[in-house]
């Protein structure tokens, strides 16, 4: 079993940044891969990032390429969302999730956070 759980989120204004961190407990987190997805209420759950085993290969959403750069540190057990020149639609709840497959499919994962709110006024 994974326990994920994600931090970082708050209220920014639009064109600021945050940094999300999600920290893993249990299993081998290197095996894992990592993905970060969001949800606005009334809206399904989309697919914002994620990154392999070996950071090397990363892939992201067309909405937030150039601005988010997800990072893994397995000796931390952590992977992060770090997100720069913000908009107001990037609000949303961001999750973290760990799957040994991944892919850009929230359902397809097998460990999910909570999730941690991110609200960007304009």
């Amino acid at each position: 079993q994974v326990q994920l759980v994600e931090s970082g989120g708050g209220l920014v204004q639009a064109g600021g940044s945050l940094r999300l961190s999600c920290a893993a407990s249990g299993g081998s987190f290197s095996r894992y891969v990592m993905g970060w997805f969001r949800q606005v209420p009334g809206k399904e759950r989309e697919f914002v990032a994620v990154i392999r085993r070996s950071s090397i290969s990363t892939d992201y959403a067309d909405s937030v390429k150039g601005r988010f750069t997800i990072s893994r540190d397995n000796a931390k057990r952590s992977v992060y969302l770090q997100m720069n020149s913000l908009k107001p639609e990037d609000t949303a709840v961001y999750y973290c999730a760990a799957d040994r497959i991944g892919g850009r499919t929230y359902e397809g994962y097998d460990y999910r956070g909570q999730g941690t709110q991110v609200t960007v006024s304009s």
